[in-house]
């Protein structure tokens, strides 16, 4: 396979995305490419005075059937997948009246995001599944030994400039964007055959059918980076990012390369603290919060969470929802961490975190709830759900004589949030401030109302604590209780429900049923 630069002669143009396609195309035919085009992207490059002519014309054949079919066509598909080095290939092009078209620049219907919308009908959506596009793509990336593909307006400018440099495009650009562009094909059609697994016939229409996991879930993942190594050094590992937002788009300021037990912990970080209140800061060890604070600014914040378990915090993953500034990064001055995280840094935060040159500073900006599914794999399979909602629900109630006082209230609301994140059992101790003991991932939840109590770094009298499940019996709220708590939050749903409440009542708490559960397994 002869895969040296090829020039561009005839070029084949049809978008359904137009940025930058005018200054692209102004280039080409700057440098005397024929265009080929169709519809609105042939009106659009008239429009602007870039020479173009319509497939229609290069075939012979008009447009028909609405424009459903207009390139599937052998001149088309001959000029884009004859072979340049193969003689019969160029009589075959030659007696069909063809001539070789040298790239293709096609980006498809939008389909993906026509059925975004949750008020899509069905034919809409079937009017936007592409045939010739995603046709011409294959073709293009199969003869990519002589054919330019290009499917993302971000590749113009690499084109733009080999050309200029070289004269035409290299064998390993098009290599590479042959590869892209069956990944985008593959992604295309995945997401049809997502989307009608869901549709069924009902009668003589079709409709979409109940439930909200489809049939057949394919997934599309790019590689971000490799990994020194997995969870341990005999493990290999890369991280794979599904898009351009959350973890996907982290920017990383300074420090060693991200390892992949750091990704693990920047998620579970960064969850926790894009869910506290303003201003707030979240740290975690292991993926569990080891300390989690609120206050005036991020430097009040990461100081209070500091105060829960400092020993803990010592390797750890520090995250703010509030830009830190050089006040906040002082606090941390003294302390070896792995990661800092905020949606932003000064200056003087990032002079101090400077002088740590292997503390890896990262910036994160999506602070929305993850609007994706929640998957876990596993032997042979993978589990699919939708995400756990923040916050409390509506629906929660006080179910004890006495109701909690304000300050109470901010403690329960902070202690719930924080429990979400906590590996079950889990029971969190908190003041309106932020965590005072974490008992985390224990088989009994008796055990985790003990371990929240030793590792609580003050009196626990006045404190409010969360239950991330209901109280099977009285004997953790009784342990609460002795303890000095004052007011709890737990899911209910218990069939000693009764019991439980009784049991707050006699020991004079307040007790508040959120209604849902924060079971976190894996």
């Amino acid at each position: 396979m002869d895969m040296k630069t090829t020039a561009i002669h005839r070029a084949l143009v049809s978008v359904s995305r137009k940025d930058h396609l005018v200054d692209f195309a102004r280039f080409l035919a700057g440098r005397g490419v024929e265009i080929l085009s169709t519809g609105g992207t042939a009106k659009l490059l008239r429009d602007q005075g870039v020479a173009v002519k319509d497939v229609s014309e290069y075939t012979g054949s008009p447009e028909v059937m609405e424009g459903r079919v207009k390139t599937l066509h052998p001149r088309v598909h001959g000029g884009i997948l004859a072979r340049r080095s193969e003689a019969s290939h160029l009589s075959d092009l030659e007696r069909l009246g063809g001539a070789p078209i040298d790239l293709v620049v096609v980006n498809l219907y939008p389909f993906e995001s026509v059925v975004a919308n949750p008020g899509a009908a069905i034919p809409e959506a079937v009017e936007n599944i592409d045939i010739g596009g995603p046709s011409m793509v294959r073709s293009a990336s199969k003869n990519f030994e002589s054919v330019t593909v290009v499917v993302d307006p971000a590749d113009y400018a690499g084109i733009m400039a080999e050309v200029e440099k070289e004269g035409g495009v290299t064998g390993g650009t098009r290599r590479r964007l042959a590869a892209k562009a069956f990944q985008r094909t593959a992604q295309y059609d995945g997401a049809i055959a997502r989307y009608l697994s869901n549709v069924m016939v009902d009668g003589s229409d079709l409709v979409k059918e109940e439930g909200t996991f489809p049939e057949f879930l394919p997934l599309f993942f790019h590689k971000a980076q490799d990994l020194r190594y997995g969870e341990n050094p005999q493990q290999e590992a890369a991280f794979y990012r599904d898009g351009d937002r959350f973890l996907g788009a982290l920017k990383q300021l300074q420090g060693k390369e991200l390892s992949f037990n750091n990704i693990l912990d920047l998620q579970g970080a960064w969850g926790l603290a894009c869910e506290m209140p303003r201003h707030g800061c979240a740290i975690i060890k292991h993926t569990n919060p080891c300390g989690a604070g609120v206050g005036r600014d991020a430097a009040e914040a990461v100081r209070r969470a500091l105060l829960t378990d400092p020993l803990s915090a010592y390797g750890g993953i520090v995250a703010f929802n509030t830009p830190c500034d050089g006040e906040a990064a002082q606090a941390l001055a003294d302390i070896f961490l792995e990661i800092v995280v905020a949606p932003a840094f000064d200056a003087k935060a990032l002079e101090i975190f400077g002088r740590k040159k292997n503390l890896r500073v990262i910036e994160l900006k999506d602070q929305d709830p993850y609007p994706g599914w929640d998957y876990k794999r596993v032997w042979g399979g993978m589990l699919a759900q939708t995400q756990d909602f923040p916050g409390l629900p509506e629906e929660r109630k006080v179910v004890t004589k006495r109701k909690p006082g304000k300050e109470e209230m901010e403690a329960l609301e902070l202690a719930w949030v924080v429990c979400k994140h906590v590996k079950s059992n889990a029971i969190i101790l908190c003041d309106a401030s932020g965590t005072v003991g974490v008992g985390a991932g224990q088989m009994s939840r008796v055990d985790s109302t003990k371990l929240a109590r030793m590792k609580a770094y003050k009196d626990t009298k006045g404190t409010a604590a969360a239950s991330d499940a209901f109280f099977p019996f009285p004997d953790s709220v009784e342990q609460l209780a002795e303890a000095g708590v004052t007011a709890v939050i737990q899911p209910g749903g218990s069939i000693r429900d009764a019991e439980v409440i009784a049991a707050a009542d006699r020991l004079g708490l307040a007790m508040v049923f959120s209604g849902a559960r924060h079971f976190k397994h894996g």
